[in-house]
């Protein structure tokens, strides 16, 4: 995107800029807002997209705000031309429909299914550039909250590659939730238990996880250490090149952002 870095120049100077999240593909990097997304990919390319709008109806609902919130974050994934394939796409569906057919199996076999399931789609989720890529959100979504994105564009300035808001963090908070709303249902299991028994523990999950980020940072980098430790595992250190590419999708996002 041509004037980039003079964009970077000017999001510097606002003394107020949109809260960015982000996701990293194989090819390259989806920053997002509240409004906008963008996907910059490692040849070149820029897919841009609206965010879908939370209905403010359900903003102020527990449970139900969570899983707006979070189908928001990975409607890129499913609308977005170029962020993921036909196939990825039809593979994503399949893993969420799978507890309806694990439900039949004897339940040593439903927890085998389940980690083979969870394992390869971590697998295809984790190939090719994505852990460099990752830190390369990490350090451009950083390089936004510190007003140092011109400087990070041209190297001299290298932020955090470990983030709080990150998605490692809360598959950590996750694990325990699901083990917890498991053991507590009260209900006898049927074949849509598994579906409602991941819903509660989503909508629970992101309500811990607003909780944690109105803690403040202090007290969140504490609760969150086993996440921020597992980020050493699912990011790499990006170079230069990568962590333009994740700041050319953020330029995209903050230019309609600050128009």
């Amino acid at each position: 995107m041509p004037g980039t870095d003079a964009l970077l120049a000017r999001a510097d100077a606002e003394p107020k800029l949109p809260r960015l999240g982000g996701m990293a593909r194989p090819n390259g990097v989806v920053i997002a807002s509240s409004r906008f997304w963008a996907f910059a990919t490692t040849d070149g390319r820029l897919y841009e997209g609206a965010t879908p709008n939370q209905p403010s109806l359900v903003r102020g609902i527990p449970l139900v705000r969570g899983l707006v919130r979070l189908g928001a974050a990975m409607s890129p994934l499913f609308r977005g031309r170029g962020v993921a394939g036909r196939r990825e796409r039809l593979l994503l569906v399949c893993a969420l429909l799978a507890p309806f057919a694990f439900f039949a199996l004897p339940h040593w076999a439903e927890v085998v299914a389940g980690v083979v399931i969870a394992t390869a789609l971590l697998g295809w989720l984790m190939r090719g550039r994505t852990l460099r890529l990752h830190g390369a959100e990490h350090r451009a979504i950083a390089a936004v909250e510190e007003r140092r994105l011109r400087a990070t564009w041209e190297g001299t300035a290298r932020p955090t590659r470990f983030a709080l808001r990150c998605g490692t963090n809360f598959a950590v908070l996750v694990l325990p939730v699901a083990a917890i709303a498991e053991l507590a249902w009260p209900l006898p299991f049927a074949p849509y238990t598994p579906v409602l028994l991941a819903g509660l523990t989503l909508a629970v999950t992101m309500e811990l996880w607003l909780a944690i980020e109105g803690s403040g940072r202090r007290l969140a980098r504490t609760l969150l250490l086993p996440g921020l430790g597992l980020q050493r595992v699912t990011t790499r250190e990006p170079t230069l090149e990568e962590t333009r590419i994740a700041l050319h999708a953020a330029a995209s996002v903050l230019r309609r952002e600050l128009a």
